[in-house]
């Protein structure tokens, strides 16, 4: 449909709705929930804007996944540039096997069984098997041809299940004691309710983002992020980690502590200058690789 049809209200409902889903895909492209957000937000960005400045949208699921598609193209470019050695020649007959299987495999597959795919691969195997598009949605998503896409598809199933079947001894991170002195004051802090104490960590040009939520910049605006904190109950802090980054794991004590949320903190001394917090993108922690730290 054309941008005269489809207005910016129905657009801005269609992110709030898909937003997992884009997310899903990004994080397994990347390898992370937390660069995944990042992805998404990127491609939230664009989308609004090109619409803005008149572009036709005549597939908006197709064209959203799209934006992703090439926001996380972008992302990985960034990060470190990535061949696919890949020839289609060969592939050109492949025939679209029952995904049932495949699409179980898929879906419990950790970001990190993905990122040893090469990006072809990955792409086509999380589109199909994962998001359940079919083979012609993923080629109007990635701009890949048919045989290709099969190419990936089915070579990207195969090393899933290599991979499946190889032993997953993947030691902790080590936590710079550093890191941990001040993760761990602010936990005792926080769980102890003295977010007078908690406040006084944080700098005067301190940039906090509630995920999926709302974002607040300086000392005074940030305040009011730990006074809703202090009105609720069904939270406490541990230390851990998120996809391989030091973080604050947010339990909930009323679910059997199962971890709802997490925290990242950019620290400049001992001063708190960026927080993100994602207790509101609960799909985030559906896909992230948690682990906790002993006390």
């Amino acid at each position: 449909m054309s941008t005269a049809k489809f207005d910016r209200a129905a657009l801005e409902a269609m992110l709030i709705g898909l937003r997992p889903k884009l997310h899903r895909y990004a994080a397994r492209m990347v390898g992370s929930v937390i660069e995944g957000e990042d992805i998404v937000q990127e491609a939230v960005v664009k989308a609004l804007a090109a619409h803005d400045g008149g572009a036709t949208v005549e597939r908006p699921e197709q064209w959203l996944f799209r934006i992703a598609h090439n926001a996380a193209q972008d992302h990985l470019r960034r990060r470190q540039r990535e061949r696919s050695h890949m020839t289609e020649a060969d592939m050109t007959k492949v025939v679209d096997l029952s995904a049932s299987a495949e699409a179980r495999l898929a879906a419990a597959a950790s970001l990190r069984s993905f990122m040893q795919l090469t990006l072809a691969q990955r792409s086509a195997v999380i589109l199909v098997d994962v998001l359940g598009l079919s083979l012609f949605e993923t080629c109007e998503v990635t701009g890949a041809t048919l045989a290709a896409t099969k190419a990936a598809l089915h070579r990207g199933r195969a090393e899933l299940k290599a991979l499946a079947l190889a032993p997953d001894n993947v030691p902790l991170p080590k936590l710079d004691p550093e890191e941990e002195r001040r993760l761990r004051r602010y936990i005792d802090l926080f769980n102890a309710r003295d977010f007078d104490a908690v406040r006084a960590l944080i700098a005067e040009d301190i940039e906090l983002e509630v995920v999926n939520r709302t974002r607040l910049s300086g000392k005074k605006e940030a305040s009011t992020y730990f006074g809703n904190y202090d009105r609720v109950s069904d939270w406490a802090l541990s230390l851990g980690f998120v996809d391989d980054l030091p973080a604050i794991l947010i339990r909930n004590p009323q679910a059997g502590n199962a971890v709802r949320g997490f925290v990242l903190i950019d620290w400049r001394g001992d001063e708190a200058v960026r927080i993100r917090d994602f207790r509101y993108a609960p799909y985030c922690v559906a896909e992230a690789d948690i682990r906790f730290v002993a006390d």
